[in-house]
């Protein structure tokens, strides 16, 4: 399978409160707009809200979304209200993190990528010199 674009599709119970959320207290660009959803820039893809759903967001899942920096981003979205449900640290694999949530209760994990982390490390080349 070869993907050649990606999308979160996300159905909200209130489409303009989740909308706004996203818009407006985080930021994120739109990437464009319809009847009926936005479509929001998420690096290198996109969230859709659009739709509506009376379900609840499941537990099993989270969106992932890397920041340049984590404690001004903290401080960024405390400012404009946003509670924290996990306050930034450190984790166990290397990566600072806070986790938020959506109006719905989605939860979103930002994420900065230490400076010394293997992530920040071409991976291929480093498989290449084990080899030579």
């Amino acid at each position: 399978m070869e993907v050649l674009s990606s999308r979160i599709l996300l159905h909200p119970r209130d489409r303009e409160r989740s909308t706004a959320f996203y818009r407006d207290v985080l930021g994120l660009a739109v990437h464009r707009e319809f009847p009926g959803g936005t479509v929001f820039v998420l690096g290198g893809g996109f969230l859709e809200v659009s739709g509506q759903s009376a379900g609840e967001p499941s537990a099993l899942t989270a969106v992932w979304l890397q920041v340049r920096d984590l404690a001004a981003t903290a401080t960024e979205l405390v400012d404009r209200g946003v509670t924290v449900l996990r306050e930034p640290r450190r984790e166990p694999w290397g990566l600072d993190e806070m986790w938020i949530s959506d109006p719905d209760g989605l939860q979103l994990v930002i994420v900065e990528v230490p400076a010394d982390h293997p992530l920040r490390t071409d991976q291929r080349s480093v498989g290449a010199q084990k080899t030579r």
